[in-house]
């Protein structure tokens, strides 16, 4: 379908530009959706052509409704030729030559659609000159005259001095004007252009009479046979006016040559899947030549390949194209070479400018060196009388350098020895702790002992206040185990007392460890204020953060919440078990 719509175009192209769309491009998409067989869309059509400014009526705006409402609809069940022939209409007119020539418009028709098939895919339209020599050659063969090609050289080269290729209208021009057709009359040079018009156009490999058996009276009757790609048409005679059936090709198809019979010679069968055609040419070369050209279109078909004419073409354009690819590499290749030449010739001018700025350089240098070499000299005398001053400060810089060393050595010794009554202040601070342990440890053993008798005192008080509320008959039994509760209240609270007399006994001690422990800390800070003094080159080592520890009503506790915990626990069971 793209190779189609190429077509298609190279032919409305024509007829675009010869149109003034504004008042004729109706007209123009009109016709194309009847000859193309594509339905009307009178409302895009209305909607493209609108009279207001946004209405696109250029050749860039006329494209997109082109392509979307006819092109892209069209199935190929139309006739070419009157399609060329509508778009020749709208456009010889205008472009056709006015001056005489000696084909008629049927003929220039005819050269015209033969331009359109051989013209390359660019805009504006052309044919380039080999192909416009592959055509007058075509053509010069079906007149059967010889092909001039010195005449047609010195054409070619006078074209190429002054443009590409030419125009349709030029070529139809070039043929008309019988350059390259002297000695021809009107008619033959018409049935040249035609028998060139059948083959590139219609496909046409190959016609002529030939007698045919019929299938059902077994007559033979003369008739005329059209190859084309794809089938055998054959008609009453060469007007074409009348069909009479067409031979379908296909790759199953073959044509075998059969033996004289009946009083027919030259006789071949064309076989197909449904029927057999039995077929007899006029003489043994007419025979052979169909058979070929009948097996040879089985090729193609069996292939997939295009008609000759089409794929010759095809390498004819492919073998232009690669030639201009070597063209414009060859060119790219000399710009190059003239772009490094010039780079060169650039270059030896630049190392030329500074050879010579080099040699003036290399004559300066040299005086600058002998006058430098001179004062070298002196300087080289008084460096070394200066090396020699700097050579006696260096030793006397040593000298000192090993007297400090050696006071340095002897301010570490001192550390050291600081160091170790640092770590015997250390193990005395260790010691007063671990003694202040002890003591907090005995404390809460007091503490303990003593809220035990507390509870138990707070028990019998509980105990004495039901009793009063008790009868009177009950008053005097527990009157008297009240007195047995008081004596033994007054046993409690002399051991309160002396429970007492030891704590404080033992916040005496706490106190004298505690004097000793602060006394161990202000002896670790001044040893702490030495180290510091003497540069930091010893770190102190401390010991470990501890937990803050719990307060108890009478001072620091010296047990954990645990512990007391676990303390509580025992007093209510021996509570528990008393009672």
């Amino acid at each position: 379908m793209v190779g189609l719509k190429e077509e298609l175009l190279k032919s409305i192209w024509h007829a675009f530009t010869a149109l003034d769309l504004d008042r004729s491009g109706k007209v123009l998409s009109h016709n194309l959706c009847t000859v193309l067989n594509v339905p009307h869309d009178p409302v895009a059509l209305e909607e493209h052509f609108r009279d207001d400014d946004e209405g696109p009526v250029s050749n860039q705006g006329y494209m997109p409704y082109l392509n979307k409402f006819i092109l892209e609809k069209v199935q190929g069940n139309f006739d070419k030729v009157e399609f060329n022939r509508m778009c020749w209409t709208l456009c010889a007119k205008k472009n056709l030559s006015k001056s005489p020539l000696l084909i008629s418009d049927e003929d220039a028709f005819k050269v015209w659609v033969i331009f359109n098939f051989l013209s390359e895919d660019k805009y504006p339209l052309i044919i380039v000159p080999e192909e416009i020599e592959y055509l007058l050659k075509k053509i010069t063969e079906a007149m059967g005259a010889g092909w001039q090609q010195e005449q047609f050289d010195h054409y070619k080269i006078a074209l190429n001095t002054s443009r590409e290729g030419l125009s349709a209208w030029e070529l139809i021009d070039l043929i008309g004007s019988g350059q390259f057709s002297k000695g021809m009359d009107r008619q033959t040079v018409s049935m040249a252009i035609n028998e060139v018009f059948n083959e590139l156009i219609l496909d046409v490999l190959k016609q002529g009479y030939m007698l045919k058996k019929g299938h059902k009276r077994k007559n033979w009757m003369e008739r005329w046979f059209v190859l084309k790609p794809n089938i055998i048409s054959y008609y009453v005679s060469e007007d074409l006016k009348e069909k009479k059936g067409d031979i379908i090709l296909d790759g199953n198809c073959c044509v075998e040559a059969l033996p004289d019979k009946d009083g027919k010679k030259c006789l071949f069968l064309i076989k197909c899947l449904d029927k057999t055609f039995e077929i007899s040419a006029s003489d043994k070369k007419k025979k052979q030549e169909w058979i070929q050209a009948i097996q040879s279109t089985v090729s193609l078909l069996r292939a997939g390949s295009a008609p000759p004419h089409k794929e010759a073409r095809q390498k004819r354009k492919e073998l232009r194209q690669k030639l201009q690819a070597e063209q414009e590499e060859l060119e790219r290749q000399m710009r190059e070479l003239q772009v490094a030449n010039e780079n060169k010739q650039k270059e030896l001018e630049t190392v030329r400018k500074q050879l010579e700025a080099a040699a003036a350089r290399a004559a300066e240098e040299e005086k600058k060196r002998l006058q430098t070499q001179v004062e070298l000299q002196d300087r080289f005398s008084l460096e070394l009388e200066r090396e020699k001053m700097v050579r006696q400060k260096m030793e006397e810089q040593v000298a000192q350098k090993s007297s400090e060393l050696e006071q340095y050595l002897q301010r570490v010794r001192e550390l050291e020895e600081m160091y170790k009554q640092l770590q015997e202040a250390l193990e005395d601070e260790k010691q007063a702790r671990q003694d202040e342990e002890t003591v907090r440890k005995l404390q809460a053993r007091l503490l303990e002992e003593e809220t035990a008798k507390r509870a138990e005192l707070e028990k019998w008080h509980l105990q004495q206040q039901q009793t009063i509320r008790m009868t009177e008959a009950e008053k005097q039994e527990l009157e008297n185990q009240r007195l047995m509760k008081e004596q033994a209240l007054h046993v409690a609270m002399e051991q309160l007392k002396q429970l007492e007399l030891e704590r404080k006994e033992a916040l005496e001690q706490y106190e004298e460890v505690k004097k000793k422990l602060e006394t161990a800390a202000n002896k670790t800070k001044s040893w702490k204020d030495k180290v510091a003094h003497h540069e930091g080159l010893i770190r102190l080592i401390e010991p470990g953060s501890k937990n803050p520890h719990l307060i108890t009503n009478w001072g620091p506790a010296a047990f954990t919440e645990a512990e007391l915990e676990q303390r509580q626990r025992n007093w209510k069971g021996k509570k528990a078990t008393s009672t």
